[in-house]
């Protein structure tokens, strides 16, 4: 029971399991999801995390979670901010929906920024702790298909400089993971052309990110290595954020 406490949200499959395995030695986890029940339940069986369903768009449901970790364990350490969605169908921006915009912030925006309030406030009223942001590399590179993703991972990269500035003061560090091209459920579709892309040298480090790249990444915010670093960027890509000539 000494163990420090995480939320990872949407951590049964992917990125969010990845860590979730990752840190389930070190953290009692609550990991979260939001239809995949099936999925999560085995994340439990495998690594003792607690599951909790939550769909991070909706403020009743952020709310109970929280509700939920103060109950169960009666403190928080770290918040992973994980959860995000692609857009249920790429379109070019000049035939984009307004239901799918909505959709796509709601999730991997709105829902982030206003869960991290609620885990700010906990976090310091108890001294202390951390709370990570997994963004994209799509928060500054333009997909002009799926621009509702890019905006909403864009504004995640400020939601960390916000948080980052404001909560430094009361012991609660804040850091940004920018995953790369990771092989996910997320990017299946497109595994085939994303690895030929690869290969032909779209990154320098020639492979496909795996989930537990960027979990690694985690284990060192969670570890305290970065404590004096808060605010950082955090690339986990391959070197793609590198400018070659």
């Amino acid at each position: 029971m000494d163990k420090p406490v995480a939320i990872i949200t949407g951590a049964s499959r992917g990125i969010g399991r990845g860590i979730a395995l990752e840190l389930a030695s070190t953290h009692r986890v609550v990991a979260t999801y939001r239809g995949r029940r099936d999925a999560a339940e085995s994340l439990a069986a495998a690594t003792g995390a607690e599951i909790f369903q939550c769909d991070v768009g909706s403020a009743a449901d952020r709310a109970a979670l929280v509700d939920f970790s103060r109950q169960r364990f009666g403190r928080l350490d770290l918040l992973v901010n994980n959860a995000g969605m692609a857009p249920r169908e790429r379109r070019d921006i000049l035939e984009a929906t307004e239901e799918s915009f909505d959709e796509v912030l709601s999730t991997n925006l709105k829902g982030p920024y206003f869960l991290t309030q609620l885990a700010a406030r906990w976090m310091a009223g108890q001294g202390g702790g951390r709370i990570v942001f997994v963004t994209s590399i799509s928060s500054y590179t333009a997909s002009v298909n799926r621009g509702e993703y890019c905006i909403s991972k864009a504004g995640l990269s400020m939601a960390v400089a916000l948080w980052s500035a404001r909560l430094a003061g009361a012991g609660v560090k804040v850091f940004e993971v920018r995953p790369g091209v990771i092989r996910t459920d997320m990017i299946a579709a497109v595994e085939k052309l994303y690895e030929e892309r690869i290969a032909g040298g779209l990154l320098p480090q020639r492979r496909m990110g795996e989930p537990r790249d960027v979990a690694l990444a985690v284990r060192a915010i969670a570890e305290g290595w970065l404590d004096y670093s808060t605010g950082q960027v955090l690339n986990v890509d391959g070197g793609f954020h590198l400018r070659t000539l």
